[in-house]
């Protein structure tokens, strides 16, 4: 009988052991709280709704908050690969956090998919970069739909006001450049920071030159203050935001201040409203439903959906690579890596994603509707 019980005993551990090895660990930081937490609640939400199995594997999503902050993303990424020991990084929410991270990460040969949408993230394609990975729509896409908007309005110039950070920086480049091509002229340059109270400054020397129109470049909440501050001051033309603000707080805190933004965005913002040929209508309205199941209705947002497509991603990668390499060895995240490289035809909430060598983002026009607010709701611009 002791026999039988030690055998016993070392089958299961065998089994346990073989059950340990097989699992594949995924790192997420997210910014949860602090200004960001009105994109970082979505997609940490999101993760509850991934499989916990895949492709004959168990996997764990381990989720830290960076609270917005670069330093704690990256104390985060540090934890995430020498503590927990991780396969893959998912995150942060924000552009200056992922930037922070793309160091530790490329050091430590962990690939990372970030939910933040600056194109600086995976452009160049460098030594660093080609670990690095994203969901949101390039600012260069986004940026190229708002100027047509405004081309296609008679607009003839135009003012821009952004954060402070690489996120404002970004926008600034590509609007600018997308503005040259539709001879929009960019009068007035001004920026904030997200933690900013006040913008009256700012606001009062873009009204100044009379602009036609005002982009806001910002995200979450905080994009709500410079629009809030045009209306306060009187200013009667058009507001922009960018696909930043693609969620129901902003709706919330804004009100009747930020009625008749125009903004680019994820088709899964309006999911219900889209064609019923819209390449992404069914895939979008999936993640809708399994979202408000759990939250709610009206519950869902296009950055928890950034969240959504990340899983989408690390799930094909996964069923890639297989067998071929065990998770928790230098080896399989390298095997990651290349399968999320070979990425081709992955239906997104968002949009339908085929990475490359050259492209970590794999989006193309799919990805991208025009939405205004109206009535305090999501209004599809067809």
């Amino acid at each position: 009988m002791k026999l039988i019980r030690s055998l016993m005993a070392a089958a299961l551990a065998a089994v346990c052991a073989t059950s340990q090895a097989g699992e594949i660990k995924v790192g997420v930081t997210v910014s949860a709280t602090g200004p960001a937490a009105s994109l970082g609640i979505p997609e940490k939400n999101t993760f509850d709704l991934m499989p916990k199995t895949l492709a004959g594997h168990t996997v764990k999503y381990i989720v830290l908050d960076d609270a917005s902050d670069t330093t704690a993303a990256v104390t985060n990424a540090r934890r995430h690969i020498t503590e927990n020991k991780v396969d893959i990084i998912i995150g942060s929410t924000t552009t200056p956090n992922s930037l922070a991270m793309i160091d530790v990460v490329s050091e430590s040969q962990t690939p990372m998919i970030s939910m933040a949408a600056s194109a600086r993230i995976v452009e160049p394609v460098d030594a660093k970069r080609r670990w690095v990975f994203k969901t949101p729509q390039n600012d260069i896409m986004m940026a190229l739909a708002i100027v047509q908007h405004m081309a296609d309005n008679g607009i003839k110039s135009a003012a821009f006001i952004g954060f402070a950070d690489a996120y404002g920086e970004g926008w600034l480049q590509e609007f600018n450049k997308a503005a040259a091509l539709k001879s929009i002229q960019v009068v007035a340059t001004e920026r904030y920071n997200r933690t900013d109270s006040s913008v009256t400054g700012q606001v009062l020397k873009i009204m100044k030159e009379n602009p036609q129109a005002v982009l806001v470049a910002g995200s979450g909440t905080p994009a709500v203050l410079p629009q809030r501050t045009l209306k306060e001051r009187g200013y009667k033309g058009v507001v922009y935001q960018t696909h930043g603000v693609a969620n129901n707080d902003f709706l919330r805190v804004g009100g009747k201040d930020v009625e008749g933004t125009l903004l680019p965005a994820g088709g899964v913002l309006v999911a219900e409203q889209l064609p019923a040929n819209h390449p992404v209508k069914k895939t979008a309205m999936a993640y809708v439903r399994a979202y408000e199941a759990a939250h709610g209705k009206g519950s869902v947002s296009t950055f928890g959906a950034h969240a959504w497509d990340a899983g989408l991603l690390l799930h094909a990668a996964i069923a890639s690579v297989g067998k071929s390499a065990e998770p928790g060895t230098p080896a399989y995240r390298t095997a990651l890596r290349d399968a999320l490289e070979r990425t081709r035809n992955v239906s997104g909430a968002h949009g339908v994603f085929n990475m490359s060598p050259n492209d970590h983002l794999g989006l193309d026009q799919r990805a991208r509707v025009m939405v205004k607010i109206e009535n305090g709701a999501w209004v599809y611009q067809k």
